[in-house]
């Protein structure tokens, strides 16, 4: 009968043994301690920062959103992180009158009594504040209530304040395009696939602060209830800088005033006066009722029709068979409409058409106001000849900058744009006017400048053109003979323009150093003076002294202009 084997442990292999144990046990403890220490940083993490009770909203299931960027690069906006303080009302353990006296002393912009409605509300979640400061985020966790907790969600920063706040707009609080450019790219700040992708916009920071800076002392100076100004590309349609003030401050835009957020570059529509003489003597020399310069129309006496009678502003009475230039010049209402009944209103009509004046102003932003002009039943004589000096239609300021770039440029109807365009690839524009009537249109623009109601635009080595424009203002219905919209629309160099500048003002009041006028040649021309220079050195236009657009072939066939206009 054979005997069980029996295994016998020897001294070595039972220290080899322990020591194994031993080594297994310490990975063990090793192991529990990481995870121990991974489960308390992360607890931590989420008493501090993060809701345990998904009652609300989850911040990680909402994208990021892209930022918004000027033609160079510079930031306009763009999304960080912040926190939100939330309650769970039902799972409150301390006392809310005590909490809602603590979290008023943190939180100054609510009151004790708001806090307590939501401390003791009946539903299972509610905010407390949102955006809080990273100090008072700290202050409020140090109260130990568990049941409110803090909660990364994205805000939306704009670092230039107010700067061009009509063109970027702003984001509600669960970060919804509302405004701007954020409301016409929230899709393309929000796609899952061109989020990362910033939306880069045609406008210059540099530009935009000089256009608003001056726009704002004007508006100052004249008492006026508001301003708007437009630089524009001739070429491409590029809005380089678009103001509307008074302004308002995108970070904060729910205390702002309706006022304040009125976009009056793109959404306010206004009767620009004499500017549209400059599209009415464009609109005649095209169609050849204008064949020469020294043409003359008849402005001896105020034009009589039905029970309307069109006449001259006082000091710029012709009273006499008037050239162009002479018309142009001293801002004649009679011989314009004369001029613009010989074009007739089926004619006007086409022309104001295919420059986009009766539809919403081109562009991205969703702001677009709605023209007013006479309906096509009632578009007779009388309307054709007030629309030709520019009244009885209302538009933009932007309208009137797209229309003044094809004057100018060539006679090319560019839409206008808020995104930056690159070299090349700018939107075929469709012919308007012929090339030799923007050639004849850009010397008439720059001897008002020189010689007529816009004098107070030159700038030297600049070679700014422009046309005044000085609108009585409607007011409950009826035009009020002492409130004006004085707009000066002008584009430079003249000799090859590059750029058109659109500066109004709504509501000016004169001063004594302007005789206590407040039309445009005297508060409104001043303006593109002082931009143009600010300007220039940004966009690569330098002063010339020794080179100008050729005018002297007209200026015989003018006499001196006064300014007031």
């Amino acid at each position: 009968m054979a005997l069980p084997r029996r295994t016998v442990a020897l001294p070595g292999q039972r220290r080899t043994a322990l020591a194994s144990a031993r080594q297994r046990l310490m990975v063990v403890l090793l192991l529990f301690v990481t995870a121990c220490l991974v489960i308390g940083l992360r607890l931590i993490d989420l008493a501090v920062l993060h809701e345990t009770d998904h009652a609300g909203p989850v911040a990680a299931d909402v994208p990021a959103r892209g930022a918004i960027v000027d033609r160079n690069g510079v930031e306009l906006a763009d999304t960080v992180e912040a926190v939100a303080v939330t309650v769970a009302p039902r799972k409150l353990v301390g006392d809310p009158h005590r909490l809602a006296h603590a979290l008023a002393a943190i939180l100054p912009e609510r009151t004790e009594a708001e806090l307590y409605a939501e401390l003791v509300h009946p539903g299972a979640f509610r905010y407390i504040a949102r955006r809080v400061l990273p100090a008072q985020a700290t202050a409020i966790n140090a109260l130990g209530e568990p049941a409110i907790t803090l909660q990364r969600e994205p805000e939306r920063l704009y670092p230039n304040l107010d700067l061009a706040a009509h063109v970027i707009g702003y984001t509600d609080i669960d970060g919804h395009g509302r405004y701007g450019m954020e409301r016409a790219a929230d899709a393309h700040l929000t796609g899952a696939s061109t989020r990362g992708t910033p939306v880069q916009l045609a406008l210059d920071s540099r530009v935009q602060q000089a256009l608003e800076s001056e726009l704002a002392a004007a508006m100052a100076k004249f008492s006026a209830l508001g301003a708007a100004g437009i630089v524009m590309d001739v070429h491409t349609g590029e809005v380089i800088a678009l103001a509307s003030l008074p302004e308002f401050n995108p970070n904060a835009a729910g205390h702002s005033d309706d006022n304040s957020r009125f976009d009056r570059a793109t959404l306010g529509v206004y009767e620009l006066g004499s500017t549209f003489k400059t599209l009415t003597i464009a609109m005649s020399l095209n169609d050849g009722f204008i064949h020469s310069m020294d043409q003359k129309y008849d402005a001896t006496a105020p034009i009589h029709i039905g029970r309307f009678t069109i006449h001259d502003d006082r000091g710029h009475e012709l009273r006499k068979w008037a050239t162009v230039p002479e018309i142009f010049i001293h801002s004649s209402n009679i011989g314009t409409a004369h001029m613009a009944a010989e074009l007739g209103a089926t004619r006007q009509r086409a022309y104001l058409d295919a420059l986009g004046f009766l539809k919403p102003v081109s562009g991205e932003l969703m702001e677009r106001g709605h023209t007013l002009y006479p309906p096509s039943n009632n578009w007779g004589e009388i309307a054709t000849m007030t629309v030709g000096f520019g009244h009885g239609i209302a538009v933009t300021p932007l309208h009137l900058a797209t229309a003044y770039a094809a004057v100018v440029n060539g006679g090319v109807f560019h839409p206008a744009t808020m995104l930056k365009v690159a070299p090349g690839q700018a939107v075929p524009g469709r012919r308007i006017f012929s090339e030799k009537t923007s050639d004849t249109m850009r010397a008439l623009l720059r001897m008002v400048v020189t010689s007529g109601t816009g004098r107070k635009a030159n700038a030297p080595g600049y070679r700014i053109g422009g046309k005044t424009g000085t609108a009585e203002k409607q007011q409950g219905g009826h035009y009020e003979k002492h409130v004006n919209v004085s707009t000066f629309a002008a584009a430079f160099p003249m000799d090859a323009p590059r750029y058109v500048v659109i500066a109004l003002l709504d509501a000016p009041h004169g001063t004594k150093e302007t005789g206590g006028f407040s039309t445009a040649g005297m508060v409104s021309a001043p303006i593109v003076a002082k931009i143009v220079p600010r300007i220039a050195p940004y966009l690569g236009v330098a002063p010339d002294l020794d080179h100008d657009i050729d005018v002297s072939g007209m200026l015989g066939l003018v006499e001196k202009a006064p300014e007031k206009e």
